[in-house]
């Protein structure tokens, strides 16, 4: 793979694993998804095709590796005992019979053999969990992240379809049933004709796959129990003091004689001709059904067929999810509007003319992005194909060319965002265009309140997203720095104000009677959330591109935020693994005025970063003018020709400074003198020098204090294994980085030790083998307090 090309997979990579972030984000988190199910399945292929070619490409956070989105601050976390997996979808007939191949391959049986499946349909709900103890429903939890839900314990018993006791008898001692709520259609159409007859009292509803979602996730219960939501059981978890039956059809009977709804459609197919037979048939019968489907689900019926067959990644050989096409209205376009993300991202949005598609009236299709206004060549006026891909997110299919206006003009993103006024950038490489105001742009802030209070940004512990709209909506807090600004009184009054908008004032508050304990909770959460490290507060400020990783790469090397935020991008290239991207990612981002305002206000306002320091000993050895010249990355100026130009010239300035004569005359090759006297003329080249010869000035100069000295842990490698009493793993991992060790997953000979807690497993086990030497959790303790700063 040559250079150029990893660089791109690389790039195109990074920029898949942001755009499936931020749609699965919207979707799962906020019930406000913003591309088709369409495009999130085409992407989530292409990221899985790169790093299949490119397997150096894999992150730990890369979508691929996980099934769903984090769970909301505002439940408690359940750990799935068994992984609630996803899986994998196929478009057309041909990748069935694909899949299908695949499974008589690898269970070695020929062409004539009867390969039976069970089959039925994809519900259009959310996914969840169903613990029962003893016949009795105990707990209830959302699919979450495939290992981590969320405890919707007491939504789930308000839904009747749901048995609070199994019927029948010979249910294990255990038995976790899992299955799908969703939102049946007629509810849905009487629920919203309600809304609409109650004068804004009550908010209509956007369609029964969100209005499921989002009712299941209220934090009173007693709104859950006015929506009509209802519940279809397709499979089972952890079994426990009991023996199921050892086909997947004959489970479903099972669980249906227990008392949990099952489908009608469910049924049984024998090979890929029969699973085609049974698409097609439930296809036909789809607009008449009582509620919304998306696609149908094949699995191989016997379960010991399908422990054999196992699982590739995170989703099981033995099962896949056949989707139906889109569905298609024509209608006009009227306007072409820019909307603001949480990120930044302007995605243009058609405004249409009202069209009823897939069930719904449609008045608004987003555009994606100004490649795919370009693609289409859409205009306003025009005649347009609108699909409800996946039945949820309206986009524009295509032109009606032959039916477009005369005069019309072709679209240009603008200049400026709509809402801020900030600049509209496009990143080289990249298809999103962004809004560069960042934490000052209005259209982003109830998103970048929801990171920068999120568990492993600040942690605000309660501050979640009903909240964070009540804060917003009524004008409480404009920015994340408004948080720390608030009193008791302001958080009573947000919440009175949103109950009356939504019409969910509690009969306790009618008489009276106010509940302040939530409030003071989260008070004193905010107000322990002022303590911080340098990493969770740049982590905190949502910057494009910027990570755990980079927020830890850049406070260990900087140390300070003072420093940081007004560093040039080829400085900040530096720092290993932070290529030009993210570094001019980050510049621009500390660039705006807005961003740089509410820092300043958040840092008034007592956000204490608790391990600041001086920059360490490896950026002075970085800092040299070859390295800085290198990182600007000008036309001809390579490794090789940057320590010639620095061994012509002691300093940036004077490189800046010199006249073309002698750039020619420093050993460089004279077409590369001339392309870079030509950039010199340019003023933004020479505002780069000029900035980062400032910086260089600044940061040697703090370095100095800094200069030969390292971490207690430089150079160590850490291996953590167990649970810890005093401090959590992450904890532990971060104080570790702090002093400069590399904390590491796996233990091997190049382990430096082990930090053994409670019930050290396997981990521990290969350290006593090797040789490894073992802390206990005492001992880490002592260190920590030893070097603490």
């Amino acid at each position: 793979m040559s250079p150029a090309v990893s660089n791109n997979a690389s790039r195109r990579a990074a920029e898949l694993r942001e755009r499936l972030d931020e749609a699965s984000h919207r979707y799962h988190v906020l019930d406000a998804p913003t591309i088709p199910d369409a495009e999130y399945d085409a992407l989530m292929r292409e990221l899985e095709a790169l790093e299949a070619a490119h397997p150096e490409l894999v992150t730990s956070d890369s979508p691929t590796q996980r099934v769903g989105a984090a769970p909301s601050s505002a439940f408690a976390e359940v750990r799935h005992e068994v992984p609630m997996l996803s899986l994998a979808n196929a478009f057309s007939d041909e990748e069935i019979g694909e899949f299908v191949r695949r499974i008589r391959t690898r269970l070695d049986l020929n062409a004539d053999a009867s390969l039976k499946f069970s089959v039925e349909p994809k519900f259009d709900g959310l996914a969840i969990s169903l613990r029962y103890e003893d016949g009795k429903f105990v707990r209830g939890a959302t699919r979450g992240d495939g290992e981590t839900g969320e405890d919707v314990t007491a939504n789930l018993r308000t839904i009747k379809q749901i048995p609070l006791k199994l019927h029948g008898k010979g249910w294990p001692t255990v038995i976790e049933v899992r299955g799908e709520v969703y939102m049946p259609r007629a509810g849905f159409e009487k629920y919203n004709e309600t809304a609409r007859e109650s004068n804004g009292k009550i908010k209509p509803l956007i369609n029964p796959r969100n209005a499921a979602a989002g009712s299941l996730r209220q934090l009173d219960p007693r709104i859950t129990a006015k929506r009509p939501l209802a519940f279809y059981a397709y499979a089972v978890g952890v079994v426990e003091g009991g023996e199921l039956p050892t086909t997947h059809s004959a489970m479903l009977k099972k669980l249906h004689a227990w008392g949990f709804p099952v489908s009608t459609l469910v049924d049984t197919a024998d090979g890929a001709q029969g699973c085609l037979t049974y698409f097609h048939r439930v296809g036909e019968q789809r607009d008449a059904l009582p509620f919304d489907i998306d696609g149908v689900v094949y699995k191989i019926d016997d379960l010991a067929t399908q422990r054999e067959l196992g699982f590739v990644g995170r989703t099981p050989r033995w099962a896949i999810a056949h989707k139906y096409p889109a569905q298609e209205q024509t209608t006009t376009i009227e306007a072409i509007e820019i909307n603001i993300g949480r990120t930044g991202a302007a995605t243009p949005t058609a405004r249409l003319k009202p069209v009823f598609v897939g069930g719904v009236t449609v008045t608004n299709a987003t555009l994606h992005n100004a490649d795919q206004v370009a693609r289409l060549d859409v205009r306003i006026g025009d005649t347009v194909i609108v699909r409800r891909a996946g039945d949820v997110i309206p986009e524009v299919a295509r032109v009606v060319v032959e039916r477009r206006p005369a005069h019309t003009h072709r679209w240009k993103m603008p200049a400026h965002c709509p809402i801020c006024g900030s600049a509209i950038v496009r990143e080289e490489g990249e298809v999103v265009a962004r809004c560069t105001g960042g934490l000052a742009c209005a259209a982003q802030v109830q998103q970048a309140l929801f990171h920068f209070a999120a568990r492993r940004a600040m942690d605000i512990d309660g501050l979640g997203e009903r909240f964070i709209e009540g804060l917003t909506d009524f004008g409480y807090v404009k920015s994340p720095a408004d948080l720390y600004k608030l009193k008791l009184h302001d958080l009573l009054e947000m919440k009175r104000r949103a109950d009356e908008r939504d019409g969910t004032t509690p009969e306790t508050v009618k008489a009276g009677k106010v509940a302040t304990k939530w409030a003071e909770n989260l008070i004193e959460a905010i107000a322990q959330s002022r303590r911080t490290t340098l990493a969770r507060f740049l982590y905190s400020l949502g910057i494009n591109h910027v990570g755990e990783s980079t927020a830890k790469a850049l406070a260990t090397w900087f140390g300070d935020i003072a420093l940081i935020r007004h560093l040039p991008w080829p400085i900040l290239k530096l720092v290993p693994d932070i290529g030009g991207e993210v570094a001019r990612a980050i510049d621009a981002f500390f660039e705006q005025d807005g961003n740089q305002r509410v820092i300043d206000d958040l840092l008034e306002h007592g956000i204490v970063i608790t391990d600041a320091h001086a920059p360490i000993a490896k950026v002075r050895a970085a800092l040299t003018t070859a390295n800085v010249l290198a990182d600007m990355e000008l036309p001809g100026i390579t490794e090789k020709r940057s320590e010639q130009l620095a061994q012509a010239f002691d300093s940036l300035e004077a490189i800046l400074h010199a006249p073309p004569a002698k750039l020619s005359a420093s050993g460089v090759p004279l077409d590369v003198a001339a392309a870079l006297a030509s950039a010199l003329e340019q003023a933004q080249t020479r505002e780069l020098f000029k900035r980062s010869a400032h910086a260089m000035h600044l940061l040697l100069e703090r370095a100095e204090s800094a200069k030969g000295a390292a971490g207690p842990l430089d150079g160590k490698t850490v291996v953590l294994t167990g649970s810890l009493n005093s401090l959590t793993r992450d904890e532990a991992k971060d104080k570790l980085e702090a002093l400069g060790a590399k904390v590491a997953g796996s233990v091997s000979k190049k382990t430096s030790f082990v930090v053994a807690g409670a019930e050290a497993g396997s981990k521990l086990d290969k350290a006593t083998e090797l040789g490894v030497e073992v802390w206990d959790e005492a001992r880490l303790v002592k260190f920590l307090h030893a070097h603490a700063g």
